[in-house]
């Protein structure tokens, strides 16, 4: 969904965590808007919320699409709005991942990662993560061309993509160990300021797993940031919650201000 204002700042690309649908960021997306951004475009991909299938597809749909050609394409549908704007984005958890796999860095001026990690089930401090996913969700996934809300990991995705997922989460070095996405190798180019934001409650964007990502982007300047339960009055957060409404005058001002002007965030804790 494309938001509109008449200011002057930058274009905005909010590209969402997996299974989260777009209307999570609607809130986020006029708060940019009203704090001077020219344009905010979020989207779903492919074959999730508002983006389904095309009537009688039968291709697979790969886990690692949505950053390789939804993400290239959202944004070249995001330039057009004022073609030769600057652009900013920003990605939550699978958004950050698609930043660096979709080649296409060098288009923005700068990109901030919420709660992106590197998601081995090693990194995580979810200790039934395993389980669920193994034992539970991949043979769901089997049964259901999508997967079924009762399995509890948000809005159906297609199968395909969860069974990439969990393997991924198997892998030591999570998708840079996958030697069907030699688009890792695409993270060297990213030059860009990045600031990446964790929250202190997230079980699966933990301090291990967000440094480990960080690090695959060694050209970037990576600057690193910790928001707390207190700081957003209290509530939980958690590995979804940043975008929530509730957090609109608490949480959001500063990652605002840092897309559309270029403000640093202030202290980490």
């Amino acid at each position: 969904m494309l938001f509109e204002g008449e200011g002057e700042g930058p274009l905005v690309l909010v590209s969402s965590a997996t299974a989260t649908p777009q209307g999570l960021y609607a809130g986020f997306a006029r708060a940019l808007v009203k704090a001077g951004a020219r344009a905010v475009l979020t989207y779903d991909y492919r074959a999730t919320g508002r983006s389904p299938r095309p009537a009688g597809w039968r291709g697979r749909i790969n886990y690692k699409d949505w950053a390789l050609h939804d993400f290239a394409a959202a944004l070249a549908a995001l330039e057009a709005v004022t073609p030769g704007h600057p652009v900013v984005g920003v990605g939550q958890s699978y958004g950050g991942h698609a930043l660096g796999l979709s080649g296409a860095a060098d288009r923005f001026a700068r990109y901030a990662m919420v709660a992106s990690m590197t998601a081995w089930f090693g990194f995580l401090d979810d200790r039934h993560a395993w389980a669920r996913m193994n034992l539970v969700g991949v043979p769901a996934s089997l049964l259901f061309r999508d997967t079924p809300r009762w399995l509890g990991i948000g809005e159906p995705i297609p199968g395909s993509c969860f069974r990439d997922w969990a393997r991924w989460c198997r892998m030591r070095n999570y998708f840079f160990d996958d030697p069907d996405l030699p688009e890792t190798a695409r993270f060297e180019a990213v030059r860009l300021p990045i600031l990446a934001i964790g929250l202190t409650d997230d079980r699966w964007a933990t301090p291990r797993g967000i440094a480990d990502f960080m690090a695959r982007h060694p050209n970037a300047e990576v600057e690193e940031r910790w928001i707390s339960p207190q700081d957003g009055g209290g509530a939980a957060i958690g590995h979804l919650g940043f975008f929530r409404s509730r957090f609109a005058t608490t949480l959001w001002p500063p990652l605002i201000r840092w897309l559309v002007a270029g403000e640093r965030i202030g202290s980490s804790e």
